[in-house]
């Protein structure tokens, strides 16, 4: 058993009490900041499943806004963290290009919401994650990744281009820094519960 002088919480020397374990997915469109969002967070070394981008992806994946990106998720990405005592979140990042979407069922079986992840220089390629979990009635929130040097737009005006009903949180974040990113999954979790059925 855990000594407390180990640095172990109460939570973890009282073995009647055991975390809740949540499900997040990341989702959103290529170069977007997926796997930047779960880096920052994870309390853990992050799983990701990073390839080299190849002459043969040229053609289809467009560094337009991203043209120093070298490497693309080809599986997933998957860190943890611990928000508060009872509450543990596995956050799963997807891959965003379209030939891996066939990878979205299961990594979203058993999420209790998702994160869309969202770039204003290219608004539309957030669309297919916003049709994707509006059909499968998984909550989300819209969390705009603000790039350095980018315009800055409020929430209400992303809401409209994307026509995301209003019930739906839009959250201005960034995600190479924690504590923005914390705040978004705060956000989704919030979300979820408030759309949980008793």
């Amino acid at each position: 058993m855990p000594d407390a002088e180990d640095g172990a919480q109460d939570w973890q020397l009282d073995h009647t009490r055991a975390p809740i374990a949540t499900k997040i997915v990341v989702a959103g469109g290529f170069g977007v900041g997926k796997t930047t969002f779960v880096r920052a967070v994870s309390e853990i070394t992050p799983l990701q499943t990073e390839a080299l981008m190849t002459r043969a992806s040229e053609e289809t994946d467009d560094l337009t806004a991203t043209p120093d990106k070298l490497t693309t998720t080809v599986a997933m990405d998957f860190g943890r963290i611990t928000l508060d005592n009872d509450l543990v979140l596995y956050v799963f990042g997807t891959p965003g290009q379209q030939r891996f979407w066939f990878m979205w069922d299961d990594l979203v079986r058993g999420a209790i919401g998702a994160i869309v992840l969202a770039d204003t220089r290219r608004l539309t390629d957030c669309f297919p994650a916003l049709d994707y979990f509006e059909s499968c009635g998984l909550p989300y929130i819209v969390a705009v990744n603000h790039f350095e040097g980018t315009e800055l737009f409020a929430a209400e005006d992303v809401r409209e281009a994307l026509t995301v009903p209003a019930d739906v949180p839009v959250v201005i974040m960034d995600a190479r820094k924690r504590y923005s990113v914390v705040e978004s999954l705060l956000a989704m979790v919030a979300h979820a519960l408030e759309n949980t059925p008793e």
